[in-house]
């Protein structure tokens, strides 16, 4: 008899639910969220072979390729299509969402959600640690700015060596003030190297990667954006046509339309806001610093003339998201010279 398993993930315990052919409740219970007391529960029983439906969340990527590991049948669902689905319930507690999941399974009214590898996780969590230690430093010269200026002094513009020789050489009204000062400036040196780390990790993983490689070779694609493009992605052949990665990174407009209504609306911003971000900064250095002559910049500065920078840099965007994409998929590298281009 064909079963369905539909689990909702908390953090200490999973509600599990188990329906057959015709939609019913066989079985319900809770067990540890951990993949191992998944496994055991679903064997024990005999539902080792059932289809297995679980929605996004925190523990969405390690439970899921335990399970996987462990030779079982399981899709990830959209926590907002899973949201669509059962928000009809009147009673939301746990073992109802597990058999609300496990009807979904069953009915096939769903679309499994791509839940990218370990490997590729890992590569993520540098850049993202990166990025908030970028943030805390920026808030502290912020904060350093503000302090002296209650005090008169005033910063010249500049970061790096610049912004810490111009501290160093500031002298304050108030004596009591610098101790304080070079306690912020301390913790922003040490951020400062913790960035630098990680960019040098970050480079030794692009030069040791072909498909960063690959990238890279495109005027105003740095590591970073290579690296980011590569994890959101993950696997190329999810799309079909290498212009669907531009509405899969949130660079394509959303649209309304409704009877007479028929507008079209900022882009999505769906999918990675980082690598989104990225690729408009590469975009925007395409236009007006690195690679000013190719065929890429010309192109969108012909759009540029008719519909403004900003929505030129974001048109360069989406059109590079497509270019790397089709890139990937064929292995060779850019060159300007045959006017390649993403259709």
């Amino acid at each position: 008899m064909k079963a369905y398993v539909g689990l909702d993930v908390s953090q200490k315990k999973t509600a599990i639910c188990v329906v057959n052919e015709a939609g019913e409740k066989v079985y319900q219970a809770d067990v540890d969220s951990s993949p191992v007391a998944i496994r055991a529960f679903l064997v024990a029983h005999g539902y080792k072979d059932a289809k297995i439906g679980m929605e996004t969340g925190p523990l969405a990527v390690w439970l899921y390729h335990s399970l996987k590991a462990g030779e079982l049948d399981v899709d990830c669902i959209h926590a907002q299509h899973v949201h669509a689905a059962l928000s009809m319930q009147l009673n939301k507690t746990d073992r109802n969402d597990a058999l609300g999941i496990a009807k979904l399974v069953r009915s096939g009214w769903y679309r499994p959600t791509h839940v990218k590898s370990l490997g590729c996780h890992h590569q993520r969590l540098m850049m993202t640690a990166r990025e908030k230690l970028i943030q805390i430093r920026v808030t502290i010269s912020n904060q350093i700015r503000g302090l002296l200026k209650t005090f008169g002094v005033i910063l010249p513009p500049g970061k790096n060596s610049v912004f810490k020789r111009s501290i160093l050489e500031s002298e304050p009204s108030i004596e009591a003030v610098k101790p304080v000062v070079l306690m912020l400036l301390d913790t922003w040196t040490h951020i400062t190297m913790q960035i630098r780390q990680f960019d040098k990790m970050l480079a030794k993983q692009a030069k040791n990667d072909p498909v960063c490689q690959l990238l890279t070779s495109i005027p105003g694609v740095g590591v970073l954006t290579a690296l980011s493009f590569r994890t959101a992605v993950d696997d190329p052949s999810r799309f079909k046509s290498v212009s669907d990665v531009g509405a899969f990174l949130g660079l394509t407009p959303k649209k309304y339309q409704s009877g007479e209504v028929d507008r079209n609306g900022g882009i999505s911003k769906h999918g990675s806001r980082q690598t989104r971000s990225l690729l408009y900064e590469a975009a925007s250095c395409l236009l007006s610093r690195y690679g000013t002559e190719t065929t890429l910049a010309k192109w969108a500065n012909s759009l540029r003339q008719r519909m403004g920078y900003k929505k030129a840099v974001v048109a360069l965007a989406r059109k590079l998201s497509s270019l790397m994409l089709s890139m990937w998929k064929s292995g060779e590298f850019y060159n300007d010279n045959q006017g390649k281009l993403a259709a």
